[in-house]
């Protein structure tokens, strides 16, 4: 159904245990927290062994509540990762190399399908326009405010447009002159003819004082951005809106960061919103000059698999997704992933809607959304009418406002069509994404830890251990997460037991620091001009020297990537 429909938060919850009963060992379903109105927030683990914590990789969508299309993506990664387990050996309907499905079955997944299901149900169930939460727990409240609300009775809130001679919209004409049908609504120009118009949220002004019309507020009627609420550089109000009260306020996002904190194994980190058809990377508040070359390298990469799967764009977020110059966001999860937990972390802002409608790439891509011209809006209304059902422009209908009198409501609806894609062009997002995306989640580490050579002299055995990465990046991740406090060098901790009694290492522990990985990036390594390849720093070697007859236990071990054992028998 996800990949056809947009599902609620029960729907949701099907699918998962669903495939949580279907999978027994491999599927574990569980809530990293609940919500402000009390909903769990599932999480979907995926993974042999899920217990057992190694390199995992982190996919989350349905932060902003109107992004529903991020949702069916992720159960989309996850069902494709089932069939993988299962012995698939394509995503997203394009093959995938053999290394690669080996890497995707010896990882873990954290999938959250869904970060704001109070949000989600709200604008699924009343077409209510909710940035994260529908909950408002700001303290001022006695000040004038719109309040989202089902005017005319209709089952949904939707939008509210009134007539006014000095008014911003006007209705839109077609190239012969006339009134589109139904009417778009476009930004009055100065040679315009009216009638004119205001247009407000479907809803009622609380604290209102008979005169004075408030304006509306991008969150809707409630606090919080979810994606401005992230320990990282965070920045209060008025200096960023949506911040909530301080990082981490909201227990959606705070469930988040502290899901995190508990598993610093997380390597890779997708984090899905609609619209637009383009990747943001980091960094979010530097210029590309200041990024880690090595990570710079890695993330061309990246782009290279989504340009070639998706045909989506890849930019900057400092560099093309700033709303105003030099301003970076703050707070945003995708630095938090990228800075704070040293992920290889980025945006994906699903459906391609401008592409859509044949609008050209724009530099910087966050114009794309401000310079909306009245021919791209006429586009918008063949498109609706021919591929999209009508959904987003719907005749006006009379309703009486109690606080403003003759109004129209329930012309506009940007969920389906403009939010979100038609349904019927879900399941060509979903496949182009998962194909796309687990490319980048096989890039992760791949631990290994065995016995190249035994060696048995009287009562003594000598053992050789071979501890190495075989994986695309180091065991730190990205390079520039290796300062951070929980990226802890790989330990080897060796326990005798029975009659026997280990010589050598002394104290039964070595430290063995970091493991590089094979990777560099699209354009790194080595050159025509500098063809030399690195030393063998994907490796270490440990001698084992124990002395009678027993069994010994050995572990590899960092929070990092997790914790892998052998038990050898030392028999002669």
């Amino acid at each position: 159904m996800f990949r056809h429909q947009y599902l609620d938060h029960e729907q949701v919850l099907a699918q998962l245990r669903q495939w949580a009963g279907q999978h027994p060992g491999l599927a574990h379903l569980s809530s990293i927290g609940t919500t402000a109105q009390g909903r769990d927030i599932p999480l979907l683990t995926i993974g042999r062994n899920p217990e057992q914590k190694r390199p995992a990789v982190w996919v989350d969508a349905n932060m902003h509540a109107s992004e529903l299309c991020g949702s069916s993506v992720a159960l989309s990664i996850a069902e494709d990762l089932l069939a993988l387990h299962a012995g698939a050996s394509e995503v997203g309907g394009k093959p995938l190399p053999a290394s690669m499905a080996e890497s995707l079955r010896e990882a873990l997944f954290y999938i959250v399908p869904r970060i704001s299901p109070d949000g989600a149900e709200t604008v699924l169930k009343t077409g209510r326009y909710v940035r994260s939460s529908p909950v408002n727990d700001r303290a001022a409240q006695g000040h004038s405010f719109w309040q989202t609300a089902d005017v005319d009775s209709d089952g949904l809130a939707l939008t509210m447009r009134q007539q006014d001679p000095n008014g911003e919209l006007v209705e839109l004409r077609g190239e012969d002159g006339q009134v589109l049908q139904p009417p778009v609504m476009v930004a009055r120009m100065p040679e315009d003819e009216g009638p004119f118009f205001r247009l407000y949220p479907e809803g009622h002004i609380v604290n209102f004082d008979g005169r004075t019309i408030p304006s509306p507020n991008f969150v809707g009627d409630n606090l919080y951005d979810f994606n401005r609420n992230f320990a990282y550089h965070w920045a209060p109000e008025p200096q960023q809106a949506g911040a909530g009260h301080y990082p981490g306020s909201a227990p959606e996002t705070r469930a988040v960061m502290d899901f995190a904190t508990r598993h610093p194994n997380i390597m890779v980190w997708l984090n899905l919103h609609t619209f637009g058809g383009v990747l943001i990377r980091p960094l979010g508040d530097k210029p590309d000059a200041k990024m880690h070359p090595v990570d710079r390298s890695i993330y061309e990469q990246v782009e290279a698999w989504m340009s070639a799967h998706t045909g989506y764009a890849c930019v900057s977020g400092f560099h093309e997704f700033l709303y105003e110059p030099d301003k970076p966001l703050h707070g945003d999860l995708s630095d938090y992933a990228y800075y704070q937990r040293g992920a290889l972390a980025y945006v994906v802002e699903l459906w391609d809607l401008f592409k859509q409608l044949g609008i050209e790439r724009k530099k910087p891509f966050v114009d794309h959304y401000s310079k909306f011209t009245r021919d791209n809006m006429r586009a918008l209304h063949r498109f609706d009418q021919a591929h999209n059902a009508g959904r987003i422009f719907r005749p006006w209908r009379e309703a009486v406002h109690p606080q403003l009198g003759a109004v129209e409501v329930a012309g506009f609806d940007p969920r389906v069509g403009i939010w979100n894609p038609p349904p019927e062009r879900l399941n060509e997002t979903c496949q182009s994404q998962s194909a796309a995306f687990l490319r980048v989640a096989a890039l992760i580490p791949r631990i290994h830890l065995e016995v190249v050579g035994q060696e048995r002299t009287g009562d003594t055995t000598r053992l050789e251990l071979r501890v190495s990465n075989s994986g695309y990046l180091g065991s730190v991740g990205l390079p520039s997460a290796q300062p951070l406090p929980h990226v802890e060098p790989l330990r080897l901790r060796v326990e005798p037991e029975g009659g026997a009694r280990l010589l050598a290492p002394t104290g039964g522990r070595v430290e063995l620091g970091h493991l590089d990985g094979w990777g560099e990036g699209l354009y790194g390594g080595p050159t025509v001009f500098g063809p030399w390849t690195r030393g063998n720093g994907n490796e270490r070697f440990v001698t084992l020297v124990v002395q009678g007859r027993g069994r010994v236990r050995v572990g590899l071990a960092s929070c990092r990537i997790g914790e892998y054992t052998l038990e050898l028998d030392v028999n002669g």
